[in-house]
């Protein structure tokens, strides 16, 4: 999402909220740090049809911005249960929408009971209803999550477009901005790396937060990782994760400034104390992930999408479930099984290929 398309979402948020109660205003400005502004700009949406129901429904009388924290704080479960009632019966919701409204409650409901205080550390309010009412209970099929998560993942020619983006392009963009060019500068080799590795392994998030130097073997292309249930296992990468695996560590030890005997593989600025050096935590590899993807216009793309990424391309070039299986640690091969749902698209798109690029000379043979 480019940051024109990002400041018009603010300002219909702005707008929106401006047509809602303050508290609810003063809690979509607190989230502006953890939620996108597309999906800020669907609480709005969800806030604005609740408080209309309110308001048609005679529980209060006046303007919606006029809701007082006491009407939420005497709202009954049968009210809340009938407002939902509202949404899949007269709005013709899905029950997956209707528990998508229903969270964007029960969010803003554990902000006013949980977080926000007055003055005087109180809470906003003291009953929160929306705690006692259950989200649909519905089972999706692997079908139906693989499609949902479809336009989430990088595709064909997204592998190495991302992988560029990191290493040089978004420096390019941000040539004029000395404070994010530098910070790429310093770090776009270790985040390359990152990168590079999750989409040529699978590998999880914490499994790449705890790597050492000496996990990585050079001559056969893996990398030791520990599993679910304190595991050991060896798993595969591809040649370009070791190809910027070398790049990365052939800058490690003079850019971080660290001791020859610092095995730590992904190393984080360094802050405090000259000399002081970390481990990279989880949070940090989901922000500079989250921090490129935004940049790249694929903003749902996280660390953990990029493992589904890796987990799709080999799917679509293997067709072999159980060797995938092992490459990312499943328990189960039912979780494994949705890729080959996600590939079902470019099969059959290689199928009709077949017929386009088929050579008229075998046509004509099939006729004698």
């Amino acid at each position: 999402m480019g940051q024109e398309t990002t400041n018009r979402y603010y300002q219909r948020i702005e707008e929106k909220a401006k047509d809602l109660p303050w508290y609810v205003g003063e809690y979509i400005d607190k989230r502006k740090r953890k939620l996108s502004p597309a999906s800020l700009l669907n609480y709005c949406h969800d806030y604005l049809i609740f408080f209309s129901w309110i308001l048609a429904e005679g529980i209060f009388e006046g303007k919606r911005t006029d809701i007082p924290l006491e009407v939420l704080q005497r709202l009954t479960r049968q009210q809340a249960e009938d407002f939902l009632s509202f949404l899949q019966f007269q709005l013709n919701n899905s029950e997956l929408t209707v528990n998508r409204k229903l969270s964007s409650l029960k969010s803003l409901f554990h902000y006013l009971q949980n977080i926000a205080e007055t003055t005087d550390l109180e809470p906003y309010i003291s009953r929160n209803v929306m705690a006692k009412v259950e989200l649909n209970a519905i089972k999706e099929d692997q079908e139906t999550l693989a499609n949902r998560m479809e336009g989430k993942i990088l595709r064909g020619e997204e592998y190495e477009t991302f992988r560029q983006f990191v290493a040089h392009d978004y420096g390019l963009i941000n040539k004029d901005n000395k404070k994010l060019l530098n910070f790429h500068q310093k770090n776009r080799e270790r985040d390359t790396a990152i990168v590079s590795l999750i989409l040529g392994s699978g590998i999880r998030l914490s499994e790449v937060v705890g790597l050492n130097v000496d996990d990585i073997d050079f001559r056969k292309y893996t990398v030791r990782v520990i599993r679910k249930g304190n595991k050991e296992q060896y798993v595969y990468f591809s040649e370009q994760a070791m190809l910027d695996l070398k790049e990365y560590l052939s800058i490690r030890v003079s850019r971080y400034s660290l001791e020859k005997s610092n095995k730590i593989l992904f190393i984080a600025a360094s802050m405090g104390p000259k000399g002081t050096t970390r481990r990279l935590t989880s949070r940090s590899i989901e922000k500079l992930v989250e921090k490129y993807a935004t940049a790249f216009g694929k903003p749902a793309l996280s660390v953990h999408k990029l493992r589904h990424s890796f987990a799709t391309r080999y799917q679509l070039e293997n067709n072999d479930i159980p060797k995938l299986r092992r490459q990312l640690g499943h328990s189960s091969v039912q979780t494994t099984m949705i890729y080959t749902h996600l590939t079902n698209n470019e099969m059959q798109e290689a199928v009709n290929n077949m017929d386009r690029t088929k050579d008229p000379i075998d046509e004509t043979d099939d006729h004698k």
